[in-house]
C-alpha cells in the first residue's frame, strides 16, 4: 500500500511594527543592532512592569486574518504560555489560546497538481522571544548569551489544518504565506533574519485511510529549503517505521542541516503542559465591527486575485502571471509601464522586457525593484521609441542597460551616441548593395537555392550599418534585390 504523509504548518510572523507588542521599545534588527540595546522594563520581565497592547500590531493581525478569509473574534483573551528558556526573561509568553484573534480561515495555493485551498485554523497575536548565541571557545569552553532585543517584538502565529499531503503542498503553503504578508507589508519576508519562521507537524498514514496517526513537530525552520528537507526527511522516517510496524513516539524535533537529518529535542508538550491561564495585567482585547471595515477596506489587491487578473487582463500565460506577481512593487511597476507605454506597446511587451532584460540588470547590481534607477515611465518612453522604429530591438537592451548605469533617459542616450535607427530606404538600399557586391559567392549560392544565406547577407548588412538599421527595412530591400539578380 502507498503511504500518504499529513502536514499542517505553524507560521511565526514579525509584525513590521514600529515599537513592541506591549512596551514602546523600539523593534531594532536583531541581527546588526548592538546586543540588549531595546530593552526596558517591560520586555525585560522587572517586578510590577506593566504591558499595553500595540493597537497596530492588532491592525496588521486583522489585517492577515481579513486576508486568509478568517472570521475575525470581536473580542479575543490574552494568556500567559508558562515555560522556561534562557531567552525567556519572564518565565512565559504571553500569547493566546482560547480566544484567539481570528479562526477558520483558507489559503490558495498552486502546485504542479493544480490549485488547492488550505484551511487555517487559528490566527493569533503574541510576543516574539530573545535570542540565544551559542559560544564555543578554543580551549574548550561553551556558554551562551543572551540578547533581549527581539524579547517582546510582535508575532503573528498562523496555523493550518493538516491538510497538505506531499512537500510540494507544504513549501506552496509557505510561499504563498510569505508572499501575502509582504503583499500586505506587514512583514518583510527576510528568513535569514528570521522575521518568518516555520513549524512542521508531520505524520503519515496509509493512502486512503483517514486516519490522524501520531505527529512530530519540526521547530524553527527558517528557509524554504530547510522546510522542504526537513519533512521530506521526516517522512521518510516515519514511513518506514510504518512499514515496520513500530510506534512514532510524539515528540519535538530539530532539523539538522549539516548531517541531513531530523533529530530528536523533547517530548511533544500539549496545551495542558504549559499551564495557560488568561494574562490578569491586559483585559479582553476588542475589536469593534467598525473598525474591522476600516482595515478591510485598507487591503491591497491580493496576490492569488491579482495572478488571475493578469492573465485575464493582459493575456499573459501562467508563467508570466506568477513572475509579476511574486513582489507586490514588481506587479504595481509593471501596470505603470503598461498604462504609460499603451496603445503603441503591449503588454506581453512589456512583461518580457521586465522580466527578460530589466530582471537580468538587477540581478547583476543585487538591486531590488525599488531601487531600480528606472521609473516605469522611462521605460515606457523607451519602449515606445523601439516600437516607433526610431531604436532596434539590440540598441533598445543597450540603451537600456545604459539607463540602468547612469540614471539617464532613453532621448538623452540616444542622442549622445548617434543611437536613432535608420529607416531610409535609399540609404540602406546603398548598404544593400556594397554588401551584394562584396560576396559574390554567397549571393551565388543564395540564388542556387540555399535561403539560409541570406540571414549571413543580412548581418553583414547590419553590420555595415553598425546595427543602427531598421531590420524590417533592411530584410525587404535584401529580399528584394536578391530576387531582382535571380532574374536578372
Amino acid at each position: 500500500m502507498e503511504i500518504e504523509p499529513v502536514i499542517g504548518l505553524e507560521v511565526h510572523a514579525e509584525l513590521n511594527t514600529r515599537s513592541k507588542m506591549f512596551c514602546a521599545c523600539p523593534v531594532v534588527d536583531s541581527t546588526t543592532a548592538e546586543p540588549n540595546t531595546a530593552v526596558c522594563p517591560v520586555c525585560a520581565a522587572f517586578p510590577g512592569a506593566l504591558p499595553v497592547v500595540n493597537k497596530e500590531a492588532v491592525a496588521q493581525g486583522v489585517k492577515v486574518a481579513l486576508a486568509l478569509g478568517c472570521e475575525i473574534n470581536q473580542v479575543s483573551v490574552f494568556a500567559r504560555k508558562n515555560y522556561f528558556y534562557p531567552d525567556l526573561p519572564k518565565g512565559y509568553q504571553i500569547s493566546q489560546y482560547e480566544l484567539p484573534l481570528a479562526e477558520h480561515g483558507t489559503l490558495t495555493i498552486r502546485t504542479s497538481e493544480g490549485e488547492r485551498k488550505i484551511r487555517v485554523r487559528r490566527v493569533h497575536l503574541e510576543e516574539d522571544t530573545g535570542k540565544l548565541t551559542h559560544v564555543h571557545t578554543e580551549n574548550g569552553e561553551s556558554y551562551s548569551l543572551v540578547d533581549l532585543n527581539r524579547a517582546g517584538v510582535p508575532l503573528l502565529e498562523i496555523v493550518s489544518e493538516p491538510d497538505m499531503r506531499s512537500v510540494e503542498e507544504a513549501k506552496a503553503y509557505a510561499v504563498a504565506l510569505r508572499q501575502l504578508l509582504r503583499y500586505l507589508g506587514v512583514n518583510s519576508g527576510d528568513m535569514e533574519k528570521g522575521v518568518i519562521r516555520f513549524e512542521a507537524n508531520v505524520s503519515v498514514r496509509w493512502k486512503g485511510t483517514d486516519d490522524l496517526n501520531t505527529r512530530t513537530e519540526i521547530k524553527n525552520l527558517n528557509s524554504f529549503r530547510a522546510l522542504e528537507q526537513a519533512v521530506t526527511q521526516e517522512i521518510a522516517r516515519q514511513s518506514e517505521l510504518l512499514r515496520r510496524g513500530e510506534p512514532v513516539i510524539q515528540q519535538t524535533m530539530g532539523w539538522d542541516e549539516a548531517r541531513g537529518v531530523t533529530v530528536p529535542q523533547r517530548s511533544k508538550e500539549e496545551a495542558h503542559d504549559y499551564r495557560y491561564f488568561p494574562e490578569p495585567d491586559l483585559p479582553p482585547l476588542e475589536v469593534t465591527p467598525e473598525w474591522i471595515a476600516e482595515l478591510q477596506a485598507e487591503l491591497p489587491e491580493l496576490p492569488h486575485a491579482r495572478y488571475h487578473r493578469f492573465q485575464e487582463t493582459y493575456g499573459l500565460n501562467a508563467y508570466m502571471a506568477d513572475v509579476l506577481t511574486a513582489e507586490r512593487a514588481v506587479a504595481d511597476y509593471f501596470e505603470e509601464v503598461v498604462r504609460a507605454a499603451a496603445p503603441e506597446v503591449s503588454a506581453s511587451t512589456v512583461a518580457n522586457w521586465i522580466t527578460g532584460e530589466l530582471f537580468g540588470l538587477m540581478n547583476q547590481a543585487g538591486t531590488a525593484i525599488e531601487d531600480v534607477p528606472i521609473t516605469a515611465q522611462a521605460l515606457a518612453d523607451l519602449l515606445k521609441r523601439i516600437a516607433a522604429g526610431e531604436i532596434n530591438n539590440n540598441t533598445g537592451k543597450k540603451v537600456l542597460a545604459e539607463m540602468f548605469a547612469s540614471g539617464k533617459n532613453a532621448e538623452e542616450i540616444i542622442t549622445e551616441k548617434g543611437l536613432r535607427q535608420v529607416s531610409d530606404d535609399d540609404l540602406i538600399a546603398s548598404w544593400v548593395d556594397e554588401v551584394l557586391d562584396a560576396h559574390p559567392k554567397e549571393v551565388a549560392t543564395y540564388l542556387n537555392g540555399k535561403e539560409g544565406v541570406a540571414n549571413f547577407l543580412f548581418g553583414q548588412v547590419m553590420r555595415k550599418a553598425r546595427g543602427q538599421a531598421n531590420p524590417q527595412v533592411v530584410r525587404k530591400i535584401l529580399m528584394e534585390r536578391l530576387k531582382a539578380r535571380g532574374e536578372g
